[in-house]
């Protein structure tokens, strides 16, 4: 490709004015609007090359240029590194997060605070706690063949789901039922119920395995919901200020939020680069509910296997969002490991 820096120069241009503006930018307008050194002609012959790259595309029969995905790609991929926050807002991130009680709080402060310097919808992954533990598992007889599902892990927080059994189980049933749960399940980490509970109704008495197949259902639903595996999530109101970015609705992106495990499975697939952050822009498969949505993220705690990032459409402050990501999750790794201490 010919004068690859300058053609890379129109497409920051053309992502910079686009982001902010929200309009088709034209050739003329990059001329005016940035030091590109060259004439409307030269601007319009780049154009015309990053069009035929898939890097830009002329929405209906407008005149002007928008990115695509492709282009906002690129676009990422040449931020060589990002910025640090200015003081004021490293002092602002202290502040607010300085007056958190407890894990519960500073989870809650931090995606409000991400939300606020991203304008984005913020979602935070609880810490991932290694060698959390099945400690006890309880099934309790509500009624009308109802059961009251009880996780208990090592770490003491309560879990529980009412469920619906094929079968009205006697109380010497529901106990033999609980001794093979507790016997196939206890001492288990957390991560593991979901698998080891498929394998316990064939290995159930016949009688029981309907009822098995119910409870150990639920047991793994409870075990996805537990901390680590839950989601917090601030500024979803943003996505309504954002509306006209997406073709579609904003329907699918919420729902996507609102399903955490699918989201959980999206955040642990990002690879974050040598700048500390993962981007991923759009989707390749239509049927993505984030395929109009652009998702950053990052590492925290130990081992950066929690994650903290932004959901938000393509139209987006890259540069920003990405530096505002990275220095809230480093702040946060300090935070949490200030409070182990």
């Amino acid at each position: 490709m010919t004068d690859q820096p300058r053609r890379l120069q129109v497409l920051q241009a053309i992502v910079e004015d686009y982001v902010s503006l929200r309009e088709p930018v034209g050739s003329k307008a990059l001329v005016e609007r940035h030091r590109l050194g060259v004439s409307s002609a030269t601007v319009r012959n780049e154009m015309a090359a990053l069009e035929e790259e898939g890097l830009i595309v002329a929405p209906h029969t407008s005149s002007g240029r928008i990115p695509t995905d492709r282009g906002y790609r690129e676009f990422v991929n040449q931020i060589a590194a990002l910025e640090p926050l200015t003081s004021a807002q490293r002092r602002a991130i202290q502040v607010f997060m300085d007056g958190a009680q407890d894990l519960d709080d500073i989870m809650e402060r931090t995606v409000r605070l991400l939300a606020q310097l991203t304008h984005q919808v913020a979602v935070i992954q609880y810490p991932v706690r290694t060698g959390i533990t099945v400690r006890h598992v309880e099934l309790v007889d509500v009624g009308d063949a109802r059961v009251l599902v009880i996780l208990i892990p090592t770490t003491g927080r309560v879990a529980q789901r009412t469920v619906e059994l094929p079968v009205t189980l006697t109380e010497a049933q529901l106990l033999e039922l609980r001794a093979h749960v507790l016997a196939r399940l206890l001492g288990t980490p957390v991560e593991d119920v979901p698998d080891a509970a498929v394998t316990l109704p064939p290995a159930l008495p016949e009688e029981l395995r309907d009822a098995g197949t119910a409870v150990t259902g639920a047991l793994a639903v409870l075990a996805a919901v537990s901390d680590e595996h839950r989601l917090v999530m601030a500024g979803t109101a943003n996505l309504a200020r954002f509306s006209g970015d997406f073709p579609q609705s904003i329907s699918p992106v919420l729902e996507a939020l609102e399903e955490q495990v699918a989201m959980l499975r999206l955040l642990s697939e990002m690879q974050q680069d040598e700048r500390g952050v993962a981007v991923r822009i759009g989707s390749d498969h239509s049927d993505d509910p984030l395929a109009e949505a652009s998702v950053v993220a990052t590492g925290y705690g130990p081992h950066a296997a929690s994650k903290v990032g932004v959901v938000g459409p393509t139209r987006m402050d890259y540069p920003t969002t990405m530096a505002s990501v990275r220095a809230v999750a480093r702040y946060l790794s300090k935070n949490l490991g200030a409070e182990r201490t």
